[in-house]
């Protein structure tokens, strides 16, 4: 992670990061690399996420509300494919003008998730930027030998169920971005809290991880928004499948303007944000999924079920089809 001797980046990384990585893998970050020991039975599961300051956060957002969103990310990824984590490495390109306390409380919240989380830093990379911050945390994680949970794994007749509830987060990036607008007139505090916390603060799904492995025959989180991501799992699958949004778990934020109406389905489908993993279960195992996830202390709802013909179908509250455009936020 550090390269010469006593340089900038050496006083840098000794100064923020070493005193977060007390792994024996990450051997003090004195090396080139880490050093990591799967557990014995066990396959490794590597994901990647970057994260750019005025794409995916808010600039003046609390520095260590990024450095946990960076981390959750992608532990939401692991957890969604039935892993535990073991360990994250971590590429941080910042401006040589930021100020020292925005390193500080970076670092102080990334390092105290790592702990919360199990999932220790090992090592990663430093750079000086022009421009704006932009991070990217690689999670690795271990799943017992045959039970990784792949996107693929759809077959009609299967049942498909999402965790907790889904809009919050993208009514809490509507709320950061308008608070004072109309559409939100009607919200007190206790739930603009809520609102914000869910786009700050996404919680992964570690504890559903054994119950997927357990009984799930595909998964994957949602980052993007729950029908683009449903579309695509099913599309990798080869399967589609009929889903009712309102038989889902809708927004926990409930009434966005004056407790009058729900929140429209479109931004609470398509809005992305949400780290809750979708998956899909065959029906003898639906019963046992349900009771083991909220034993977990994870709720999760029948959206619909898998058909062989391809395509997603999403009907509202009365019936009819549901046209979300391209279902999901997309970079490109």
């Amino acid at each position: 992670m550090a390269d010469g001797a006593d340089s900038a980046e050496d006083r840098f990384i000794a100064r923020f990061l070493r005193p977060i990585a007390g792994a024996p893998g990450a051997l003090g970050l004195k090396d080139d690399a880490a050093l990591l020991t799967p557990p014995p039975g066990t396959a490794l599961v590597l994901t990647t996420d970057a994260l750019v300051a005025g794409v995916h956060f808010f600039p003046d957002d609390p520095p260590a509300a990024i450095a946990r969103k960076a981390l959750r990310v992608n532990l939401s990824d692991l957890a969604a494919k039935g892993a535990a984590p073991l360990g994250a490495l971590l590429s941080l390109a910042v401006p040589k003008a930021l100020p020292a306390g925005w390193m500080e409380a970076f670092a102080a919240g990334l390092g105290a998730d790592c702990a919360l989380h199990g999932c220790p830093l090992l090592g990663g990379d430093t750079v000086a930027t022009s421009g704006p911050v932009t991070l990217s945390i690689t999670a690795i994680g271990a799943v017992p030998e045959g039970g990784f949970v792949p996107r693929t794994g759809a077959a009609p007749g299967q049942a498909i169920l999402v965790s907790g509830t889904i809009g919050d987060s993208a009514l809490g990036l509507a709320l950061r971005r308008d608070g004072a607008g109309q559409g939100f007139a009607g919200l007190g505090g206790e739930m603009r809290r809520h609102l914000l916390d869910r786009y700050l603060n996404p919680q992964p799904r570690l504890a559903l991880a054994p119950v997927l492995r357990a009984h799930a025959a595909a998964a994957m989180d949602v980052s993007d928004g729950l029908a683009g991501d449903l579309a695509k799992m099913l599309a990798v699958s080869r399967r589609g499948g009929p889903v009712g949004a309102a038989r889902g778990a809708p927004s926990g934020g409930g009434p966005a303007a004056g407790g009058a109406a729900p929140p429209p389905p479109r931004p609470v489908l398509t809005g992305g944000d949400d780290y809750e993993i979708l998956a899909c279960v065959p029906h003898d195992a639906v019963s046992a999924f349900i009771t083991d996830a909220a034993a977990a202390g994870v709720p999760v709802a029948i959206l619909g079920g898998t058909r062989a013909a391809l395509g997603l179908t999403v009907s509202g509250p009365d019936g009819a089809a549901l046209d979300l455009g391209a279902g999901s936020f997309s970079h490109f």
